[in-house]
């Protein structure tokens, strides 16, 4: 068996040493043990007559799944780091999950979202269980901000500031639910939507957490979720999670998550935007407000004899809320030195730095009193120090920037490059890292995704899906499309879009670029169509998706959060169209500032930087079209650049071998083949 071979040879004779070694019997027997189980479990695992086919009914073996499997298997025995791409309908999870079980190591899973973290653990790791007969230990573990807390529960319950009739109807089901729920996690309870800003009153934050000083630790649900996660064998994250505890490591403040051997990272094609994030320092106008709200209910609970203290916290308030007024209305992302050029808004910035200062004297003053204000006063301290790293000038690492919301802003840091700390971060986990996702390549190399995180000498292999793309799919381009930087581009493409929604009788996915281009396209076929539009924001993403796929023939207009981790099997769509190259905007002041470095150091910032990227995406666009083996669909993309620059060519090296067509005529048929059948 060639991977025993090589197994066994590069474990008992590595190829960099020509060294002669003297090996045990007991040493070529374990090899051989635990090579010969690994690999032909592995393949009997996945066999058609083998485990998995015993739980899951229909269950068909994947060439490209059991290679994929035995890759990883190799990379753990190995030790190597792997990047390993796999195509829509590989059945990844399954072919990352079995080796890293099997392996008998300490294995730590990141998946992108809370949302796949939750199928993850709840559907797929219950399905090997069953299959397996090796035991093992699973836990999940979410961010702090998933958790009931009930001691904020219970300030909230006993505050003085009062809540509206919703809010405290809100918080009386949250109570209830705090008397029978074992894990404390926000998405077990129905009745209150994870997106309710009242969970903020019963979940706590890095900054207003007690720690082992809270009145109830010992029945905390975090504490007990990381108890979990410390004694397990599998350890389901996400990205946000583990960059977090990344950067708290780098602050020299103990860990969240365990120590691992194996670490895999799903949905790798996002991490490094997640990491940045993480590695960078933001303030925000809402983590003032709830210092501020926080000390308020503190102040009246236990320090009413120190009036200046709610003087400061209600005269925060005010300074938060007249520097978002300096920034103006509209609402944006911006370069620092839109702030330093307004002298308003620098004012603003001088103003809030005082008034925090000044309220984290007063709370120094009454945190003597109770844990509760002394933990305000060290946010304080911590929020004081967070603006002034900020506001401090820039040494040419860091991309200084902001964003304005409707009633808040945020003002941040971001590292200009994460590959060297991040390539540090693996270096002092010495474990084997697996980084896997559908779309990690460009016209077939890893140099874009293996660059931006430092992996250097990472392995590479990739898997392409096993769906007949050629005879379950059109891509359709048609010809006469306006520019891009035409002023009535969507105007315009919308008439080329309303046949194609008419052959496919909806059921489309209408997925673009920007917000504005979205709300011009929703007013359109309002007037234009009659099938129903379901419009990203007018309802949260997951009541969205269901309508979709009941609606049987609804057009969905999406942006950027629809263009990944959306899963539609069945005729429901049928059709996604695409307005135009998914390129990031020029305007993005963290994106200009690493294009404008790029440039500075003579490399080609488009095609080094934004033409990978915008590939990468244009590729998780088009995996929302085939989800199954029985899936049949057209892709239309409206962007003339595809043929007409010579870097479309790229584009069209990356995309599944699908039909290709500039005729509405052969979509018809499409649609037509598709109703005979």
């Amino acid at each position: 068996m060639r991977l025993f071979s090589r197994l066994a040879l590069d474990c008992l004779f590595p190829t960099q040493s020509t060294a002669y070694f003297l090996v045990s019997v007991e040493q070529i027997s374990f090899v051989i043990k635990t090579v010969n189980m690994t690999a032909r479990s592995i393949e009997s695992f996945f066999s058609n007559d083998g485990p998995l086919a015993e739980v899951i009914k229909g269950y068909l073996p994947r060439a490209a799944q059991v290679e994929m499997a035995l890759a990883i298997a190799d990379a753990i025995v190995r030790q190597r780091h792997l990047m390993a791409e796999a195509g829509t309908g590989t059945g990844k999870t399954f072919a990352y999950l079995v080796p890293a079980i099997m392996s008998g190591k300490k294995v730590i899973v990141s998946t992108g979202t809370k949302n796949l973290q939750d199928q993850l653990f709840n559907n797929d790791i219950p399905v090997i269980r069953k299959a397996l007969t090796v035991p093992f230990q699973a836990a999940l573990l979410k961010g702090r901000s998933n958790y009931l807390c009930t001691y904020r529960l219970e300030n909230a319950l006993h505050s003085t500031q009062g809540f509206s009739r919703e809010e405290a109807a809100a918080l009386t089901k949250i109570k209830a639910w705090s008397k029978r729920t074992r894990s404390g996690d926000t998405a077990d309870m129905p009745e209150v939507a994870e997106t309710d800003p009242v969970w903020f009153q019963a979940t706590s934050t890095a900054d207003n957490c007690l720690g082992q000083d809270c009145p109830v630790y010992d029945d905390c649900f975090l504490v007990k979720a990381r108890k979990k996660a410390q004694d397990s064998d599998v350890l389901v994250v996400n990205h946000h999670l583990l960059c977090a505890d990344w950067s708290i490591r780098e602050t020299g403040f103990g860990e969240l998550l365990p120590d691992a051997e194996v670490v895999i990272i799903d949905e790798a094609h996002q991490l490094a935007d997640t990491a940045s994030n993480f590695l960078g320092v933001s303030l925000g106008a809402r983590q003032l407000n709830d210092l501020a709200k926080d000390a308020l209910v503190e102040y009246f609970k236990d320090a009413t004899d120190i009036p200046e203290l709610r003087t400061a916290c209600e005269d925060l308030e005010h300074e938060v809320k007249d520097l978002r007024l300096a920034f103006g209305i509209e609402l944006k992302k911006g370069e620092w030195r839109e702030i330093e050029s307004n002298p308003k808004i620098c004012a603003g910035l001088d103003a809030l730095k005082e008034q925090l200062q000044r309220l984290t004297a007063q709370l120094k003053i009454a945190s003597v009193k109770t844990k509760g204000l002394e933990s305000c006063y060290k946010r304080a301290e911590d929020l004081a120090q967070q603006l002034a790293v900020i506001l401090a000038a820039n040494d040419g690492k860091w991309i200084r920037w902001y964003e304005t919301h409707k009633k808040t802003f945020t003002l941040s840091r971001t590292p200009l490059d994460i590959a060297a700390e991040f390539r540090a971060f693996m270096q002092q986990h010495r474990a084997t890292w697996i980084f896997t996702s559908a779309t990690l390549s460009v016209a077939n190399k890893f140099d874009h995704f293996s660059r931006g995180l430092g992996l250097g000498e990472a392995d590479s292999q990739s898997w392409d899906s096993p769906f007949d793309y050629a005879s379950q799919s059109l891509f359709y381009h048609p010809k006469g499309l306006p520019q891009p930087a035409a002023a009535d581009f969507t105007e315009s493409i919308i008439e080329f879009v309303l046949p194609v929604l008419e052959a496919s009788q909806g059921r489309a996915f209408f997925l673009f670029t920007s917000h504005r281009a979205l709300k011009l396209a929703e007013t359109l076929l309002k007037q234009k169509t009659g099938y129903p539009l379901l419009v990203q924001g007018s309802r949260p993403k997951a009541l969205l998706l269901e309508q979709f796929k009941q609606a049987g023939n609804a057009v969905l207009l999406g942006t950027s959060s629809f263009w990944e981790g959306v899963d539609v099997r069945g005729e429901a769509l049928s059709c996604v169209i695409i307005d135009k190259l998914p390129f990031a905007s020029p305007g993005d002041p963290v994106l200009k500032a690493r294009l404008d470095a790029m440039r500075q150091q003579g490399r080609n910032a488009f095609f080094e930087y934004q033409l990978p990227g915008a590939v990468i995406a244009l590729r998780q666009g088009i995996g929302r079209l085939i989800r199954d083996i029985n899936d049949r669909g057209v892709l239309m993309v409206c962007d003339p650049r595809l043929l007409k620059r010579s870097y479309g060519q790229m584009f069209l090296d990356s995309v599944p071998s699908m039909q290709r067509s500039r005729d509405i005529a052969d979509v018809q048929a499409f649609f037509k083949q598709e109703r005979k059948s």
